[in-house]
């Protein structure tokens, strides 16, 4: 039997290059040409077109009342657009996502743009009269905004090595979880002052411009056309001006096997793993009761203190915000620094092992028996535990109405560890799969999604039941009950890994026949 390559083996190793790929001075094909500088500016270029994601969703949600009485129809059936637009939420980037891990990021991101700047228009022109047509234009708006985050992962999987990726999806989280924060002031602003059809304006006219700009600078990334991002390959998969990489490309042609193909993979096939699909499903439960405590500010804020204006507690929603923002930024500096501690803790053992005359350990900052799982993962329990308390604490102040500072404080930690864990395992699945980092984080994106419609749906009837102590209590049980998991992850783990290569090496050995 063949031995098993080490670059199939490790999902931190960079795919396979080409050999046209140009080298540097010491003769080693650098993993992307782009400069730390350069690559950070692509990241905050895809992190802006990742507001819309969760921006077209909460800057909606102030015109409900509003467009309950324009249309003439009951608060349910509109609320019904919102169902709708989250089912479509949680399916469209399964395909989207896999497109991109197929023709390329540059495409499909300017495609879900304009789907989505266009059915914008559509809903600011809509007639009060056709409620369906509403219903339509919403889910096709979701079709087009919901990939954008999937995309923009695979953006980062492009770009970055295992080492540096924390921070990249860290800040690249950024824009997203921005738009909870900002989302409702805006769509209650414009509502309240130009009316409702100003929000799909300004989110049609936001979103073009987004267009234009990723036309003009986002170069193609996904490294089975471009390689490293130094071959050549077709206008469409060009920027208009390159701002990135300029002096670096190489003029080589990108071969015709690296041209679009349309092979589509399956992205439920992801699933079969037992370690990715364990981590999905805490990965979105955590995301679920996040959703949960947002979902019910509005509600829960109101009856404890009756003394806020719908202003005030539109600014409640400041404090969560401003916990997931921050998170964004310190979660990719901690999952750096944990990934170089882990690193130096390798180190140290393979230097004992040649010291004691043993083999040659393989353990390393890329090889394939790097304990990724473990540089992860490790913190993830410390901060369900800050996670589950803050929870816990929240339901509780808001319960016995104690002072409004108590539960803000909660919110902005029940915010800020969220987001810390959510990263964390977005990150360990990009790096299992950096290949499919579009299609992966689809996967990731729709167990969130539908568990997080699940627990929303019914989120007041259990606080109805059993009131906001009890039922955070219930929400962080199920939390604490969950992050086992995470340890049963770490354990698997490197078995599945090795399971992945031999058959990623088996597939290879048919295709080469």
């Amino acid at each position: 039997m063949a031995s098993t390559p080490e670059s199939a083996v490790s999902p931190l190793r960079e795919p396979p290059r080409n050999e046209q790929e140009p080298s540097d001075e010491k003769g080693k094909v650098p993993y992307s040409i782009y400069t730390k500088r350069e690559k950070w500016f692509l990241v905050m270029l895809i992190a802006g077109t990742g507001l819309f994601s969760p921006l077209t969703t909460n800057v909606y949600f102030p015109a409900i009342p509003t467009l309950s009485v324009a249309f003439h129809k009951s608060t349910e059936l509109i609320n019904l657009t919102v169902t709708m637009y989250m089912v479509f939420q949680g399916v469209s980037p399964m395909l989207f996502g896999t497109l991109a891990d197929c023709v390329g990021r540059r495409i499909i991101y300017a495609s879900c743009l304009l789907i989505l700047s266009l059915t914008c228009v559509g809903l600011a022109l809509v007639p009060t009269s056709d409620y369906w047509l509403l219903l339509v234009l919403r889910c096709l708006q979701s079709t087009g905004f919901a990939s954008t985050i999937a995309l923009g992962a695979g953006v980062v999987g492009d770009l970055a090595e295992a080492h540096e990726r924390g921070g990249f999806v860290g800040v690249y989280m950024s824009g997203p979880l921005l738009a909870p924060a900002i989302g409702p002031i805006i769509g209650g602003a414009l509502a309240g002052t130009l009316g409702w059809r100003s929000i799909f304006w300004f989110l049609s006219i936001s979103s073009g411009v987004a267009f234009v700009v990723l036309i003009i600078f986002l170069p193609e990334t996904l490294r089975a056309i471009v390689g490293n991002g130094s071959l050549t390959t077709s206008w469409i998969h060009r920027p208009v001006i390159r701002v990135v990489g300029r002096g670096r490309a190489s003029t080589v042609q990108a071969p015709h096997d690296r041209r679009i193909k349309l092979q589509m993979k399956n992205p439920f096939v992801i699933l079969k793993n037992l370690d990715i699909t364990l981590i999905f499903f805490f990965n979105g439960f955590v995301s679920a009761v996040y959703y949960a405590v947002t979902a019910t500010i509005s509600t829960l804020f109101a009856e404890a203190y009756p003394f806020l204006s719908e202003t005030q507690v539109g600014l409640c929603f400041l404090s969560i915000g401003s916990g997931m923002f921050a998170a964004s930024f310190s979660s990719g500096r901690i999952l750096d620094w944990e990934f170089r501690r882990i690193g130096k803790e390798v180190e140290k053992k393979r230097m004992e092992g040649e010291k004691q005359g043993g083999e040659k350990l393989k353990t390393g900052k890329y090889d394939a028996d790097y304990p990724i799982e473990k540089a992860r993962l490790r913190l993830i329990p410390l901060f369900m535990v800050l996670f589950i308390g803050s929870n816990l604490g929240y339901g509780w102040c808001i319960q016995r109405q104690v002072h409004i500072s108590g539960p803000l404080i909660l919110q902005f930690i029940v915010g800020y560890t969220a987001i810390i864990v959510l990263n964390a395992a977005a990150t360990y699945v990009i790096d299992l799969l950096p290949a499919q980092s579009s299609s992966v984080s689809a996967c990731n994106n729709l167990f969130r999604g539908t568990l997080g419609a699940i627990l929303v749906s019914v989120i007041d009837l259990i606080a109805n039941a059993l009131r906001p102590g009890w039922t955070f209590v219930l929400l962080g049980c199920i939390c604490a009950a969950l992050t086992p998991l995470v340890y049963v992850v770490m354990r698997i783990g490197p078995h599945w890994r090795n399971r992945r290569a031999r058959e990623a090496i088996i597939e290879s050995d048919k295709s080469a026949k």
